[in-house]
């Protein structure tokens, strides 16, 4: 690839951004699909997020994807936000027509497709916990209640928040919220759980946002970290017999649904997931 100023510009934006593996994925995706275009990792500090969104008109970028801790205060910003988003309340990816910026959010729908695609789970009729209520639970909880479960479960440290998520969500479904010490009453009843927190991300992969076991045992355990491949929460789970799901298909969509919207052109998805891969194993 040459780069020149025809060369297409995208990045991704987040505080921390040294870990993304964004940038391997994109780039070998435009490669793989003949784009002339370049992907970077920007570090932005929370106080600098209207200075990088004004950066991202003035300098032409044609699309960002928004990660954590930025994907709820960057929609204050924007020109227009898709109706999901508006609803979800967090936005992942933007789109940059000419200066004109539109929100949309890619998680939940990656999410949903790489759970079905990857355990066959059915997820009409189940009881879903999310441990977390930020802006990556936000995304999976609109993609999950619109597949009509019975429950979801919201439960995070802090109580409000997950009450106004689940209030947010009504309108789709049964959704309730709750802080972690109510766990206890309904985590016997639970038939998916889903980390949706940052718990367990490389380098702090010792932690992990509960005890796998306090879960029925044919529960299955699932988590959006995709580095490691295996957080100690999916260890522990698999050690104990229960069927368990990585964050690594939801990555790969959600990039991948971010690629078409910038470009028109279908993702090559299994490019990449091979480079998301590579890039793991090499480290």
């Amino acid at each position: 690839m040459k780069i020149d100023h025809r060369t297409l510009r995208f990045g991704v934006i987040g505080d921390p951004i040294a870990q993304s593996k964004s940038p391997v994925m994109m780039n070998r995706a435009f490669e793989a699909v003949g784009i002339n275009g370049i992907y970077m990792a920007f570090h932005v500090r929370p106080e600098m997020l209207k200075a990088a969104v004004d950066g991202i008109r003035g300098l032409g970028l044609r699309g960002v994807n928004v990660t954590i801790p930025h994907k709820l205060a960057v929609m204050a910003y924007l020109d227009e936000i898709d109706e999901a988003a508006q609803v979800i309340g967090a936005v992942n990816t933007i789109v940059n027509d000419d200066g004109k910026l539109t929100g949309y959010n890619t998680d939940g729908i990656g999410y949903v497709r790489s759970l079905k695609e990857e355990t066959g789970v059915q997820i009409r009729g189940k009881r879903i916990l999310l441990l977390g209520a930020g802006g990556a639970a936000r995304g999976v909880a609109y993609a999950l209640a619109k597949e009509q479960p019975e429950q979801i479960w919201i439960a995070n440290r802090t109580a409000e928040r997950a009450a106004q998520l689940a209030q947010a969500l009504r309108p789709y479904g049964s959704v309730d919220g709750m802080g972690l010490e109510g766990l206890d009453d309904i985590k016997h009843k639970v038939d998916i759980v889903i980390n949706t927190t940052s718990v367990g991300m490389h380098p702090q992969i010792d932690e992990r946002p509960a005890d796998p076991r306090m879960f029925p045992q044919g529960a299955v355990l699932s988590d959006l970290i995709y580095n490691p491949l295996k957080t100690r929460w999916l260890l522990e789970a698999e050690e104990s017999g229960y069927r368990i799901h990585g964050g690594l298909g939801m990555f790969v969509y959600q990039g991948a649904y971010a690629f078409e919207y910038w470009t028109g052109k279908q993702a090559p998805v299994d490019v990449m997931r091979e480079a998301v891969e590579q890039a793991l194993r090499s480290e």
